[in-house]
């Protein structure tokens, strides 16, 4: 039997190996929500007999396409699309678009099974599903990216729709993609359909927070995981991964609660700055000029840039993993918790192994799970789309405390709901129990579909 799993629940999770071979991310994520559901079935047998788990694991449709483009020096190149609808119990399938040559179905799928519980957990009408390509953006030009972008949208287009999958970006996938892409959509579809993708420019839909929400939210859900321990961010040494998106935003609002984020990083290497990270200094860098982190420590002079070093070395009380997934193993937990970390924020999605999420919770230390932590992003896309719906927009205040009275909801609920199936404190299973319930109820009321 599988570690930690329930006898009822492994046969499940065997065959789920055994029918998606070679996905070990995929895998990764079903093993961590499934070795959590025991208890659930105890309280509701009817979500045994009608096979929710079976079901919930095995995606509604799985599309993988061509992409074929021209670069800008003539040559044809040829790139691989994913879009996977998960379920779609809650509502129109949502999730993001991930561009990155890491990118396959294993991946994707981890993704969109993630995205299930996040979206309910926020609970908002929204599904699960999520896509990308394994199309690298770096290094290409405008040109480039758009060709890609309108070659991606040529097949994606037929899939998508505002009351059927609302993609929206990821990594690699900003503002100008989702731009080209609209376009395409608009030119094929002759219909000016805002609600169709989200993270649009504010312009031309977009929705305000939507840029910094998966940030901001994450900082919000450790605020409220240090308020139940009678702490704050006041006076905190912290460590944000990455220097993207999630983490510029994540720096910014740990900043405004009053931690001091003294590193960052990006595929190359970290950057430590003694007297806190100057962020505007970051946001020159890398969305403006879009150069490497370690052009910081150039212009300033109480920093220095570890080429290819290790962040979690860096002695923090706050740590907060947004750049990709398993970027922090057993041996980096061990390391943050014998520095005197006591939270743990996941920006990003699954970016602690196993291992690693055992070392925190064995520590006893707070330990947001991605699913949960960072799910200010998706839900501040379904509040695009409300706001497209009605054909309106919302003020930065307003929408902003959207997002934390959210992300405060989701927090209370991973809470309540450890204590209730006797893991109190474990936000892992909290989420995993929270969102797996919402949406098998949902799936129940629908019949055998």
């Amino acid at each position: 039997m599988s570690p930690a799993m329930d006898e009822k629940i492994d046969p499940i999770y065997q065959s789920v190996i055994a029918r998606n071979p070679g996905e070990k991310e995929f895998h990764q994520a079903v093993h961590e929500v499934l070795e959590t559901l025991g208890p659930v079935l105890v309280k509701h047998p009817e979500f045994a007999h009608y096979k929710l788990i079976e079901r919930i694991c095995e995606p509604e449709r799985q599309i993988i396409f061509r992409v074929p483009w021209v670069d800008t020096h003539g040559k044809v190149q040829i790139n691989r699309g994913f879009r996977v609808e998960f379920n779609s119990a809650l509502g129109p399938y949502k999730g993001g678009l991930r561009f990155h040559p890491s990118v396959y179905l294993g991946i994707v799928k981890f993704l969109g099974f993630e995205q299930i519980f996040k979206n309910a957990l926020t609970g908002l009408p929204i599904g699960g599903g999520k896509g990308g390509s394994d199309f690298d953006p770096k290094g290409k030009t405008d040109g480039d990216i758009m060709r890609f972008c309108q070659s991606f949208m040529m097949e994606l287009y037929r899939h998508i729709g505002e009351h059927t999958d609302v993609p929206a970006g990821d990594i690699g996938v900003g503002g100008r993609e989702i731009g080209f892409m609209f376009g395409t959509y608009k030119r094929i579809t002759n219909r000016w359909e805002a609600g169709v993708l989200t993270g649009k420019g504010l312009n031309w839909g977009g929705s305000l927070v939507r840029t910094e929400a998966t940030g901001y939210g994450a900082a919000f859900f450790v605020d409220e995981m240090l308020k139940v321990r009678k702490d704050s961010f006041d006076g905190k040494t912290c460590v944000v991964s990455g220097s993207g998106n999630v983490a510029i935003y994540t720096i910014e609002k740990i900043h405004q609660l009053g931690g001091k984020v003294v590193a960052c990083s990006d595929s190359g290497g970290y950057i430590y700055d003694k007297n806190g990270i100057d962020l505007e200094l970051v946001q020159q860098i890398k969305e403006i000029e879009r150069r490497r982190i370690s052009a910081y420590a150039e212009e300033r002079k109480s920093a220095k840039y570890v080429d290819g070093g290790n962040i979690w070395e860096i002695p923090c009380q706050v740590a907060m993993p947004s750049a990709t997934q398993n970027e922090i193993n057993g041996k980096d937990a061990a390391m943050l918790v014998k520095n005197g970390c006591i939270a743990i924020g996941e920006g990003a999605n699954m970016p602690t192994t196993p291992e690693g999420v055992k070392v925190f919770q064995d520590a006893g230390i707070a330990y947001g799970p991605g699913k949960a932590a960072n799910a200010g992003g998706v839900a501040t896309s379904a509040l695009e789309m409300q706001q497209n719906a009605i054909r309106d927009s919302w003020d930065f205040e307003y929408t902003e405390n959207r997002l934390r009275i959210i992300m405060q909801n989701i927090h209370r609920d991973c809470y309540e709901t450890a204590e209730e199936y006797g893991s109190p404190g474990n936000y892992v299973v909290g989420a995993n129990i929270a969102g797996f319930i919402k949406v098998s109820r949902a799936m129940l009321a629908m019949g055998v579909v």
